[in-house]
């Protein structure tokens, strides 16, 4: 009888806490260079073919709407914008619930490393957070690979169990 093991993913993201609110930091290198990946995380049309639909006013010291193929939706304020390095976003700013967003652009060989973190999540729901950043991660990849997307909520449930592994080993 052949026994049918399923290795488990491989996680882009880590999870930690700081000042007793949830951070999740996903990494991972596009084969790409950093103008086209700025890009692809900077400009409305882009964007949305990946990640999130926006509306308003993109640009330094803007706030635009968004909303996310995770299902979030709300207003961001760009807080830095330093193309192509670094981009800092307020994700409801000024609520209970709001959170910051970096990512940052390093060269890296004929691609580009990014690191994506949020911080100031709920600690309990650090898990859902880390599997849907590296959906996201992975949804960009696909994106500038120029295939088509997988549905976002499948892949988030099939990442979900590993990152709550992930949370218990408290790493």
């Amino acid at each position: 009888m052949t026994e049918n093991l399923t290795a488990p993913p491989r996680l882009l993201a880590s999870l930690s806490t700081a000042s007793g609110r949830g951070v999740v930091r996903v990494q991972d290198r596009y084969a790409t260079d950093a103008g086209d990946l700025w890009s692809a995380l900077t400009e409305p049309e882009r964007l949305a073919r990946w990640m999130a639909e926006v509306d308003g006013d993109v640009r330094p010291d803007g706030r635009f709407n968004a909303r996310f193929t995770s299902g979030w939706e709300g207003p961001v304020r760009i807080d830095a914008c330093e193309p192509p390095k670094r981009l800092l976003l307020t994700l409801s700013p000024g609520d209970a619930d709001e959170t910051t967003v970096e990512a940052l652009l390093t060269p890296d060989g004929d691609g580009t490393l990014l690191v994506i973190e949020e911080r100031g999540l709920p600690v309990g729901e650090l898990p859902g957070y880390g599997a849907g950043w590296q959906t996201h991660a992975e949804d960009l990849a696909t994106y500038l690979a120029g295939r088509p997307a997988t549905p976002w909520r499948s892949r988030w449930v099939e990442l979900t169990p590993a990152y709550r592994t992930l949370a218990a080993d408290g790493r």
